[in-house]
Order: C-alpha cells, then structure tokens, then sequence
C-alpha cells in the first residue's frame, strides 16, 4: 500500500569538509493526512447551509456517496442548490484533485453539444481548422456535472449511455475511438419516469446515471433553513457590497419564511442582494424586500382583501407570462 511520508536528507562532511555522505529520515504522514481529509471534508460539509433533517440525512450521505464513485444523478427543482452538492460530491471523492467541469445540456443545440461533449478532429465540418478535445477528455481523472441532462436530444443519449458503460467515445469526424475515466453526474429539475414515459429519455440511460439518486426538497418545504441560509447571505453579501448590515430583523425573517420561493435558494440570495441595496442601516426591515415578496407573505398572514389578492394574481400571472399553473403553484393556490 501506499503510505505518505516526509523526507529530508542532510550531507554529511569530515572536519576538513570534504563529503563523506549522505543521511536521509523518513516521516511516516499516515495520522497527518487522516487528520488533513477529515478537516477538508468538514470545510466542504460547511459549505452547505441546511436546518432541515431532510437536507441533513443527503448531506451526510455525501461522503460515501463520493467515495463510491458511481454515477449519482441529483434531482431537485432550479435554484435548490444541485451545483452545490455536486461540487461537494466531486471535493469528497478520490478525484478531488481532478478537473471538475460543468455543462448545462439546456443550454445548447443537440449538435453543439455533441462536439462539446466529445470534441472534434480538424477537419469535421467546414470551421473545424484544428483538432479540439471535448468535454470528457478535460474531465479524464475527474468530475464531469451534466446539468439539465433531461433536455439531451434522444440521439445523443446514446453516445452518452456508451460512455457510460464503457467509457469510449469518439470525437466528431474521427475515425478511432478514444477512452476516458470522467466520472458522470447528472442533475435534472425534469422528472425522468414522466420523460422515458413520453419518449423524451431513455430507460436504459436512467437506471445507467441513476445509479445513486440524491433529492433535494424544495425552499418551500424547509422554511427552517430560511434564517440560516439569510445569515449565511448576508455575511456573503456583505463582503461584497461593503455595507455595515449584520442581520434581518425578526418581522423580516417571518415574512421571508411565510413566502413559497419558486426561485428556492437562488430566488432568496437574490431578494437578500435586493435589500442590501435598498438597506442604509445595520439590519434588513421588510420595506427592504423585494414586494412581490411583501404582498404575497401579507395576504397569506392576514384576513382575506379581495382587491389585494387581485393584484397579486395578476402581478404572479404576468412575471410567469400566462402560466396558471406555474402562478398557482408560487401562490399556493389550487
């Protein structure tokens, strides 16, 4: 087995200084390396602010999750925090110290994905004047974050799914085929049972990233880590605006905890960033939020103003575009 180890080594010379030799100690580090894991995983859990046992029990799981290196996909609504628990995944594995590269498989069109992802040899197409490595070549000894990997075009899912089971692929245009060690994790706001149903996704794909499931609740379903995480933003905040703001006040954290977060973690970090820029003194009041934030948490915490619930249907409605279902389900309503 390996065993880490300090070395120095020391000349040794006779009174006329000429060399006689050399020793050298050797420092078994096993106990300062165990020690050094254990802080860097503690420093990685801290990352992730949560009150909530269900976030909690994930959280604790993440250490074993990351050293399996299996394929893990995360599933949970935009904003709830995906990115941060892969990233930690990737920091807690025996990669950690391999490239960590993410992807938003939204955020292309299947074609430029495919290159991204595989890369292509000059040659391939009419722009293609050099050879250029993709994805999985820069990931190989590391993590590769495939996010939205729900809205991957079906023909590409099954380039993807040889990657996975034996981890070849071959670049755009190339006529051999290379291998990589990128460890895939997926993560997905999409519910993949209703898209294989649909002939969106592959089945043989899902149980192949599915390996590892990790979910994460929405903001909504855990208002406890609301003050938690309105602490950890303003120490973050601050940092950067520079502004004397310590804390929110009680009224302003109940108002905060009373609203449902369609935008969960991120929608929140936003509405902390709002008030620091509306905020001149030391705390933030609820005249510093946001006021879709203010309107919808009052009428939910007072007796029924028809005018007032109007308006903030009709306001929901517009910032959604439309879509009822979307307005009912930041509202609460049916």
């Amino acid at each position: 087995r390996e065993v880490p180890i300090s070395l120095s080594t020391e000349v040794l010379r006779d009174e006329g200084g000429e060399f006689v030799g050399v020793v050298e100690f050797f420092r078994d580090l096993t106990e300062v390396e165990h020690v050094r894991e254990a802080l860097e995983q503690e420093k990685v859990l801290e990352t992730i602010v949560s009150g909530s046992p269900v976030v909690r029990r994930v959280t604790q799981m993440l250490p074993n999750i990351a050293e399996s290196e299996c394929n893990v996909t995360i599933h949970g609504p935009s904003g709830s925090g995906k990115e941060l628990f892969a990233e930690a995944i990737h920091k807690l594995s025996p990669r950690r110290y391999g490239p960590y590269i993410k992807l938003n498989c939204a955020a292309l069109p299947a074609t430029l994905l495919e290159s991204e992802l595989f890369g292509y040899v000059k040659g391939a197409f009419t722009d293609a004047k050099r050879d250029k490595p993709g994805l999985f070549a820069l990931a190989n000894g590391g993590t590769l974050l495939l996010d939205e990997v729900s809205e991957m075009d079906v023909s590409l899912q099954v380039k993807l799914l040889r990657v996975l089971a034996n981890g070849e692929y071959q670049p755009l245009g190339a006529t051999r085929t290379l291998k990589t060690d990128a460890r895939v994790i997926a993560a997905t706001n999409a519910d993949l049972k209703r898209a294989i149903a649909e002939g969106r996704f592959r089945e043989d794909l899902y149980f192949r990233i599915n390996v590892v499931a990790v979910e994460l609740p929405p903001l909504r379903d855990r208002p406890e880590d609301i003050p938690l995480l309105v602490e950890h933003f303003i120490e973050k905040v601050r940092a950067k605006i520079r502004k004397p703001i310590t804390r929110a006040t009680p009224r302003t954290l109940s108002l905060l905890q009373q609203y449902s977060f369609p935008g969960n973690v991120r929608e929140l970090q936003n509405a902390i960033e709002h008030a620091f820029v509306m905020c001149d003194g030391e705390e933030l009041r609820p005249e510093h939020l946001p006021e879709h934030i203010t309107d919808q948490a009052e009428i939910s915490s007072r007796p029924l103003d028809v005018d007032a619930e109007r308006r903030l249907i009709e306001e929901t409605l517009k910032r959604h575009r439309g879509n009822r279902s979307a307005a009912a389900s930041e509202l609460r309503m049916h």
